[in-house]
């Protein structure tokens, strides 16, 4: 295997030895990484981290858990996987309990649900949709769809890409901003300020649920945002390969490891599937890289550095925001970003070999 890969794949078994199941909160950021552990089990036909995952849901099935904004309805994810995987109640109950939520949430434009949905967090921000809600709920509704023939529901989530780069879409770079706010019609942060990661979340989270969508108008739309956004992205990519906090302030503000893998995820894909060129290959080849290289030992276990804290674009401040949201290793996003970057570059290293 690559050395670089296999480098990731390491980090994924590190990882797991320094944060205890039972200790990661119900958010996103956890749910997307344990989601990428799944896959690596998926992939790589292990059942390597099926514990963990199971300690964790039961932990907080036991506990009580919330599911009132789209990064909250993020745990269906690894819940999905288990509820196929082993067939348990406990977890097909999580995963309905998401699904009714999407019937109930408050939808702020089209049918498109407010990102901080109906939770304490929609009282203090603006009815809006969110960039990263396509990686957040995106995934799920599709695959999910697709899998129990929710026709409902499959409509709804194929609708999705095209509402996303309708509304938040920059039509001059084909960057997509942070946030359309409903009540002034328009995206936010006003200014042209094009967020990394969130960037990177569309780049990534397309190749995780393309395969589910069926062919026809909104597959194809599909493909064409992607391709899209994908050549809007190559000339952002600094010469020692990483993207940067904003991606059109390059020289303001700092490298970032989450984005970076995140749009490498993305490139990868695309290239296995034929959407893309050699060009990206490269591209996302010194993407990997970059990250990989900058990878640390911290007590004792490899680490990842560089990842931003979340990150919201707040009313007023949003380049403050974004330029000081401090960086720190090992935040639970980013490592899921750079295992979904090790599998589609495994993935396009073995089709290489089999062709």
């Amino acid at each position: 295997m690559n050395p670089d890969i296999q480098q990731v794949f390491s980090l994924a078994d590190a990882s797991v030895m320094r944060f205890p199941p039972e200790r990661l909160h119900w958010s996103w950021g956890q749910a997307l990484y344990l989601y990428a552990l799944a896959q690596i089990d998926e992939q790589q036909g292990t059942d390597r981290y099926t514990d963990y995952l199971r300690r964790y849901y039961d932990h907080h099935i036991l506990k009580g858990y919330r599911v009132n904004t789209s990064d909250t309805s993020a745990p269906a994810l690894g819940a999905f996987y288990l509820a196929q995987k082993t067939g348990e109640e406990r977890y097909w109950e999580v995963v309905r309990r998401v699904r009714r939520y999407f019937e109930t949430v408050p939808k702020v434009v089209e049918d498109m649900p407010n990102h901080l949905g109906n939770g304490p967090e929609s009282l203090i921000y603006p009815r809006s949709v969110w960039v990263d809600s396509i990686m957040m709920y995106g995934v799920f509704t599709n695959w999910y769809a697709a899998a129990a023939g929710d026709e409902q529901l499959r409509a709804f989530a194929a609708r999705q890409p095209g509402r996303f780069a309708h509304y938040l879409r920059d039509e001059d770079t084909g960057l997509f901003y942070h946030s359309y706010w409903t009540a002034w019609k328009t995206h936010y942060p006003r200014q042209p300020l094009f967020w990394g990661r969130g960037n990177g979340w569309v780049m990534a989270a397309i190749p995780l649920f393309l395969d589910y969508l069926p062919e026809g108008p909104e597959k194809d739309e599909t493909r064409a945002i992607f391709r899209r956004l994908a050549a809007a992205l190559l000339p952002w990519q600094r010469d020692n390969g990483y993207f940067r906090t904003v991606l059109n302030r390059p020289d303001q503000t700092c490298e970032e490891s989450s984005a970076t893998m995140l749009i490498a995820a993305g490139w990868f894909f695309g290239c296995r599937a034929g959407l893309l060129d050699g060009t990206y290959y490269d591209a996302a080849k010194r993407a990997f890289r970059a990250v990989v290289n900058d990878f640390e030992i911290r007590d004792g276990l490899l680490s990842m550095p560089k990842i931003s804290g979340p990150t919201s674009a707040i009313q007023g401040i949003p380049y403050f925001t974004y330029k000081h949201t401090p960086r720190r290793n090992d935040w639970h996003y980013g490592l899921a970003a750079a295992f979904f970057a090790a599998l589609e570059y495994l993935r396009r290293e073995e089709g290489q070999r089999e062709g």
